[in-house]
């Protein structure tokens, strides 16, 4: 996966340490209900297309330029489906270097084009039900996430909070 630009001038400051950093992902459903899944170059696990979200980039922006440059398809986000987070958004890369990422998923529809992998950050792309999908060697913040993501093809919605504040 080729880096940022902005990344390599933050990890040039601070190294390996994690990052926080914000991401989008696009939810693309055939008429079949199936998900559209990119296989990872890096990794040769599958997720939905997506990618961190530039200095002074949309997030609407971020998700149409990531699913072009990963599969070649345009898409029309239609509305934000969740947003995920937490240990399950960890990604430790080959060279040492952590990132925790803020997932926006978007529910998007195709617009122009077919699907195909990019041979740069993806190796393969594909439409897949649900119980294909979860066969699958997936990325773990999508393991985590896809029966919800299934589940959420038809609505807007976030997973629960699981912190609860402390007693006064």
């Amino acid at each position: 996966m080729a880096i940022s630009p902005y990344i390599e001038r933050v990890r040039a400051r601070v190294g390996p340490m994690r990052l926080l950093l914000p991401s989008v992902s696009a939810h693309v459903f055939d008429a079949d209900g199936r998900l559209l899944l990119v296989r990872q170059r890096d990794d040769d696990v599958w997720s939905t297309p997506g990618g961190m979200i530039e200095p002074d980039e949309r997030p609407a922006d971020a998700v149409v330029r990531e699913v072009w440059e990963e599969t070649g398809l345009v898409v029309t986000p239609e509305r934000v489906l969740a947003v995920f987070g937490g240990p399950e958004c960890v990604v430790r890369y080959p060279n040492g270097d952590e990132a925790q990422y803020v997932i926006i998923a978007f529910m998007c529809t195709a617009a122009d084009g077919v699907p195909r992998p990019d041979l740069v950050e993806t190796t393969a792309t594909r439409y897949w039900t649900e119980a294909e999908a979860a066969a699958l060697p997936l990325s773990p913040w999508l393991r985590a996430v896809l029966p919800s993501a299934y589940a959420r093809h038809g609505s807007a919605a976030f997973d629960r909070p699981r912190w609860i504040p402390p007693e006064r």
